[in-house]
């Protein structure tokens, strides 16, 4: 898996790109939301979070930024936290329909999905629920942030297989089952790569077979969550380094 570009099943060509797990609300980040429907950006999806979830009712601002990326033909995934499989199903259900309804959004991004055997059907009986509410046109994305049990790999369209630090990424090893699969099934979320090894990331989510990336140089801060909630100050490098056309 030594190339930025794979053929699909179906003989298209699955080139690599950014799927953005979330950025801050509008109002905070508007600079980036913007950034997302510049033309030749490589953009294979982005996550709509809007108070943990879908929240209580629309929120014009977001109502405005779905409705810019769906008009640049971005999908946009809503957010729905899983809780490692603490989450009824109901209740996910509902979330779901809140955002198919007031943001129209393609699919769904599972946060903090369980990756256990013991989980497996559980998570199988969600995700057929979610695209039997999209009328089996969900793109759905399993946010393990580790390699979970290989039969996962059948019940979303992709999955997040690493989540962490540049710290960590740099000696990770892929799972060997993996490699049964094309690029198109896995996404990585790396922080903290300073430019100076910006080259040696892209190599590793090539030779791990990743088709999907979030790559940032901001660092975690303890106690939060939110270096994905910006644009990397290498945007425009990492950009021109993966857009359309560049391979191996």
């Amino acid at each position: 898996m030594s190339h930025l570009t794979t053929t699909t099943a179906t003989g298209a060509l699955q080139a690599l790109g950014f799927g953005v797990p979330g950025y801050a609300h509008p109002l905070l980040a508007p600079v980036e939301w913007a950034e997302l429907t510049r033309p030749g950006t490589p953009l294979h999806w982005a996550v709509l979070n809007v108070a943990d979830g879908p929240g209580s009712r629309p929120d014009p601002h977001c109502l405005e930024v779905a409705g810019k990326l769906r008009n640049a033909g971005v999908k946009v995934l809503g957010h729905l936290d899983l809780a490692y499989g603490a989450r009824p199903l109901g209740e996910l259900v509902s979330d779901a329909h809140r955002f198919l309804d007031w943001y129209k959004v393609g699919g769904f991004y599972l946060d903090r999905a369980p990756a256990d055997r013991a989980d497996l059907a559980g998570t199988r009986r969600l995700t057929a629920t979610l695209e039997a509410v999209l009328g089996g046109e969900a793109h759905l994305v399993l946010a393990h942030g580790t390699h979970p049990h290989p039969g996962y790999a059948e019940a979303a369209d992709q999955l997040v297989t690493f989540s962490g630090s540049w710290v960590d990424y740099r000696w990770s090893q892929v799972a060997e089952w993996t490699a049964e699969y094309t690029e198109a099934k896995f996404v990585h979320l790396v922080h903290g790569i300073p430019r100076t090894h910006l080259d040696e990331a892209l190599r590793i989510a090539r030779w791990q077979g990743a088709g999907t990336i979030f790559f940032t140089d901001r660092p975690a801060r303890a106690g939060q969550s939110d270096h994905f909630h910006t644009l990397p100050g290498y945007w425009d490098e990492i950009v021109s380094r993966i857009g359309p056309g560049v391979s191996e």
